[in-house]
């Protein structure tokens, strides 16, 4: 076992909708089934359960969301790991009682509406570059690549070629990953513009009349906080921005909740709209990429309703650049180490940055770059680079058997 198969002692995986769990356990936490006793406990008090694990060394409490339970007894070695002695350690298998999912925050682009007063800040630094203002009209822009999707079906010359949907000054329209603005008077004076580099050109191409790379136009200049010079979205026009949702931070009347850190932001967010997308389009398969139109990850969208919690061998600080795995809240706890059981998304994923990946890697990426109903995402590319690091540290957390699904790589991103 590698070094970061050794960071996990207790792993958990509980799936609502097919209402059972899944629990690992190593062997020097345990040596076999009968020196575990898992139970559940709830307060009075409360409408939250508890999962608890009761080993050799000491007890372990993990802390359920309202209306998810485990049957009690209903704990069960597999026949895996009924005798201990797989390099992984003990598996057991439980039963839920879900009486309601848990509840998550969507994204910044399904908590928008109308009629309400938003500000906008940096998520780097948290100046204030759009302030307070109240949208008449909050409106879906078409997907990515309409234009792409016109060329292909109509059989005259594209009549919105030479069209832009831009907002109007009380507009707010969307992306799948970004939002358009009008600018203002704060907007001027807190951001920065500076023109992009000429445009680079791409061979991925959805369109199968032809093997030529097309230019991708990605704006004309990049956006920056004046404040700390994060990059923050394009300036479409002299007076209309484009900002991205892993970017920027939004405050509705006077609050400001911008209290988590930089890569558990990009986590909740990127994962967010992943399931939206899904939800509202049935879309599954996607492509991250940078402006540029250079993919920097695949991502199959596998669970949704996943609730997972794990203790670590020793304490993981969180804070800084450091990795936001383990995917639970940890708590001290005079009598036993306690974690939060929290929403996460399982993905399948293979980064398409590796120049050394094997011959199997590169043709699904070649397969998935010519399949129409993979649906494209951009994000800066920093940000790309962020996403994939997040995916690889909770890849390298996980068991060792759960670390792979065929040819892709395995991650559980929070919600």
């Amino acid at each position: 076992m590698d070094e970061s198969g050794r960071r996990h002692e207790v792993f958990i995986e509980l799936r609502q909708r097919l209402q059972s769990g899944l629990l690992i356990m190593r062997n020097d936490v345990a040596h076999s089934p009968t020196e575990v006793k898992v139970s559940s406990s709830s307060s009075s008090s409360s409408t939250e359960s508890s999962l608890l694990i009761q080993t050799p060394r000491e007890l372990r409490r993990v802390t359920l969301p309202p209306g998810v339970s485990v049957v009690p007894g209903s704990c069960q070695p597999t026949p895996s790991g009924d005798d201990g002695a797989g390099e992984e350690g003990l598996h057991f298998r439980l039963r839920l009682d879900v009486k309601q999912q848990a509840e998550w925050r969507g994204s910044v682009i399904e908590r928008l509406q109308v009629q309400r007063s938003y500000g906008f800040l940096c998520q780097a630094c948290g100046a204030c570059i759009q302030e307070k203002r109240v949208f008449r009209r909050v409106l879906p822009l078409p997907s990515g690549n309409w234009n792409a999707l016109v060329g292909d079906w109509c059989c005259h010359p594209d009549p919105f070629a030479n069209l832009k949907l831009h907002p109007r000054p009380e507009d707010c329209l969307t992306g799948d990953t970004y939002f358009l603005l009008a600018g203002d008077d704060s907007s001027n004076q807190a951001l920065t513009i500076n023109p992009r580099a000429a445009p680079e050109t791409t061979a991925t191409n959805h369109s199968q009349d032809s093997d030529k790379p097309r230019p991708v136009h990605t704006g004309t200049s990049v956006v920056s906080c004046k404040k700390c010079s994060a990059m923050l979205g394009e300036a479409l026009t002299r007076d209309v921005f484009k900002f991205y949702i892993t970017e920027v931070v939004e405050t509705e009347g006077d609050g400001i909740t911008n209290d988590i850190t930089r890569l558990e932001f990009v986590e909740k967010t990127v994962s967010a709209r992943l399931v939206e997308l899904s939800s509202a389009q049935s879309m599954f398969r996607f492509s991250l990429q940078t402006p540029s139109g250079k993919a920097a990850v695949l991502l199959w969208l596998l669970n949704t309703d996943t609730l997972v919690a794990w203790f670590p061998e020793k304490p993981v600080v969180s804070g800084g650049n450091g990795p936001l795995i383990p995917l639970g809240d940890g708590r001290g706890d005079e009598e036993h180490p306690s974690r939060h059981a929290v929403s996460a998304v399982k993905v399948l994923y293979l980064p398409c940055g590796a120049t050394n990946a094997p011959s199997s890697h590169r043709e699904l990426i070649s397969a998935w770059e010519k399949d129409i109903s993979v649906h494209p995402l951009t994000l800066p590319e920093t940000t790309c680079q962020e996403v994939v690091q997040l995916l690889q540290t909770s890849t390298s957390c996980l068991p060792p058997s759960l670390r792979s699904m065929n040819s892709y790589q395995v991650a559980y991103m929070r919600r």
